[in-house]
Parts: C-alpha cells; sequence; structure tokens
C-alpha cells in the first residue's frame, strides 16, 4: 500500500547533494515483509515489527541534482545521476539527499530515469557475490531465477566475466534472458533443474527454490553455492566451511559500496549491463 504525505523538504548538508527524484524502484518482498524462512525475528529487528522504522521505503533512485551543500565539488544543479542509499531507504520521495563521496554517479546519457533506478539493487548484489564467488573466465555457472533484478544482472555480469552461463526461469522470459547472454535456459515448470547432469563452478540461488542439499551434488571439487535468497538453514550451512571436496557454501548480506554504483553506471554505458523493466507507474 502506498500513501501520499507531505514530510518537510530535505537540505543537503556540507558534502551532500540534493536529488530531485524522476524515478524509483521497488522491492515488493521488503513491502510486504515477506522475508527468508527463519529471518523474520532479525529482519523486523532491522527495518520494525510493527510498521517500518524508515517510513519511506525503497532503496534507488535516478534523478536531477538541484541542490548542492557546501564544499560539494564533483556535482552541480542540473546533473542528472543515479543513486543507491541502500538499507538507509528513504527513495520513495520527490528528494533525497545524498553524500556526493557516497554510493551516486552520474546517469549514462543513454538511459531512461526509469531504466537507469533499476540498476543499482540488483546490480550491487551481483557485483559482490560475484566477488566473493571467485567467478572468471571459464567458470560453468548457474543462475536460479535469472530474470529478477539480481538474477539479470548476474547473467550479463557473469558472462561478462567469460564465464558459460545455464540460467533458470519460465518460459516467457526464457528469450529475454538469452539476450542477456545466458547459453542455456531452463524451464523450471517443465524441467528440474536439481537434475541436470552438469556439472557447475557456481550456482547462484537468487529465488529460495534450492537448498543447500540439492546443491552441492551439481557442483564441481571445490565449487561454491552462493545462497543470494538464503533462509537461516542455508546460512547455517556456511559453518564448516569448506564442504565435501572443498565445495563451499556462501550466504549472508551483500556489502553496500559506492564505487559499486559508478562501476555500474560504466557498465550500464559501455553496453556491457542492460537493465530490465518490466513495467513503469507514473503517480
Amino acid at each position: 500500500m502506498l500513501e501520499f504525505r507531505d514530510v518537510p523538504m530535505p537540505e543537503p548538508a556540507a558534502g551532500e547533494v540534493r536529488v530531485k527524484v524522476m524515478a524509483t524502484s521497488g522491492d515488493s518482498r521488503l513491502r510486504a515483509a515477506r522475508f527468508p524462512a527463519g529471518m523474520n525475528l532479525i529482519a523486523h529487528g532491522l527495518f520494525g515489527f510493527r510498521r517500518p522504522r524508515q517510513p519511506i521505503l525503497e532503496t534507488e533512485i535516478a534523478g536531477i541534482v538541484d541542490a548542492v551543500g557546501a564544499s560539494v565539488t564533483r556535482y552541480r544543479p542540473g546533473d542528472a545521476v543515479m543513486a543507491f542509499p541502500g538499507g538507509k531507504m528513504a527513495c520513495h520521495a520527490e528528494y533525497r539527499c545524498v553524500a556526493e563521496t557516497g554510493p551516486i554517479a552520474r546517469k549514462p546519457e543513454m538511459l531512461s530515469f526509469a531504466k537507469a533506478a533499476t540498476l543499482c539493487f540488483g546490480g550491487s548484489t551481483a557485483l559482490h557475490f560475484l566477488d566473493v564467488a571467485a567467478v572468471a573466465a571459464g567458470d560453468r555457472v548457474l543462475v536460479v531465477g535469472a530474470s529478477g533484478a539480481v538474477g539479470s544482472a548476474l547473467v550479463q555480469l557473469a558472462r561478462h566475466r567469460g564465464a558459460h552461463v545455464t540460467a533458470v526461469c519460465s518460459a516467457r522470459n526464457a528469450d529475454r534472458v538469452r539476450e542477456l547472454g545466458a547459453e542455456a535456459v531452463i524451464d523450471y515448470a517443465t524441467t528440474d533443474f536439481r537434475g541436470t547432469l552438469t556439472a557447475f563452478d557456481v550456482i547462484f540461488e537468487t529465488a529460495g527454490s534450492m537448498t543447500t542439499r540439492e546443491a552441492l551434488p551439481l557442483l564441481r571439487p571445490h565449487g561454491r553455492f552462493v545462497a543470494i535468497a538464503a533462509g537461516l538453514p542455508d546460512m547455517l550451512a556456511t559453518i564448516g566451511a569448506p564442504g565435501r571436496q572443498g565445495r563451499r557454501v556462501i550466504a549472508g548480506p551483500a556489502t553496500e559500496r559506492p564505487q559499486y554504483v559508478q562501476q555500474l553506471a560504466d557498465l550500464a554505458a559501455g553496453g556491457t549491463l542492460r537493465p530490465v523493466v518490466d513495467g513503469t507507474l507514473c503517480v
């Protein structure tokens, strides 16, 4: 549920810019408090129990700088930017202040504000876990949930690193995922991807539909199962890693690094990363 409300206009402090928000994305799981198994208590502790601790939700924006605080040198009013306040949220608003040295970058000229506003959440999460899993050229990678925000970024960025990508998604998204760089696509509605005979170096699980027990037999020795949508059971499975023949389980939250935003802007400007937008809502 969205509720329109007037709130005070934020004023940029020293070192901050104020962005007039032209577009922002939405996370239905966070808005509905739909958390992974076993994570309800932890998540509600972070975000609030009876209601959101931060009543203005969402994590990423694209817009135009309309004011700057003292000592700002990198941006000026009129600059088109994209930003990722991340866990601090407050992006479903007309204005949002961001530190000029924080998670902000100039918007690639060829991208609309709507497309630029979808780059950071999925892209930052993908960059973090690609680094942690040390994905390299020649790796065989499985992405479960390949058409979502994180999954679509993983397909593109893993392919950019030279990996061979197999994607799991619905039939209606198969062509799109192939266009993003997947060499093979498995329709989860007609094929049990857990029974594939292919051995993978890395499995990225973004949909919460594969457990550690199911993933480990599909990994090569020293393979990595990256449980991005992990519940508490899969997080506990990381204890004692490495596992059989060096197979590892990687889980936990992604690190939000300001430099990821600039990296994502550069990748999009170069045509390596294409944002995926299913639809827009004008308010």
